[in-house]
C-alpha cells in the first residue's frame, strides 16, 4: 500500500493549479494514453497495469504518472481505491445506470 501512496503526493500537490498537460507531452499522446488505459480495464493500479500502457504508448512510466495527475488535475480521471489512477472519459466513462457500490452490497 505505500509503494502506491507515493503516486498520490503529486495528486494532492496539483489539487489548486491550473490543469496543464505535462511539458512535452502533445495531444497525440493524450489520445494514446486514454487509448492505452481504456485497453486495460481503465485502471492503474499495479505494476503490470503500466506495461501495456508504456508498450502502447511509448511513454516512459514517469510520463504516464504524469499524465495521469494531468487527467485528474484536469477532471477526466480519479484516483482508485487501490491508490492508483482510473480514467473516467471516453470509453472510461462511468454508466449513470449502474448502481452505486454502496448499493450494490
Amino acid at each position: 500500500m505505500l509503494k502506491k501512496s507515493w503516486l498520490l503526493l503529486p495528486l494532492i500537490a496539483t489539487a489548486g493549479c491550473l490543469a496543464l498537460p505535462p511539458q512535452g507531452i502533445d495531444d497525440a499522446q493524450l489520445r494514446a494514453f486514454d487509448e492505452a488505459v481504456a485497453s486495460i480495464g481503465c485502471t492503474l493500479d499495479y505494476e503490470s497495469d503500466y506495461l501495456p500502457v508504456e508498450l502502447q504508448t511509448g511513454l516512459t512510466r514517469e510520463q504516464i504518472q504524469q499524465v495521469a495527475n494531468y487527467r485528474v488535475a484536469a477532471g477526466a480521471g480519479v484516483a482508485s481505491e487501490a491508490g492508483g489512477f482510473r480514467l473516467t472519459t471516453g470509453a472510461c466513462t462511468p454508466s449513470v445506470d449502474a448502481p452505486a457500490p454502496e448499493a450494490a452490497a
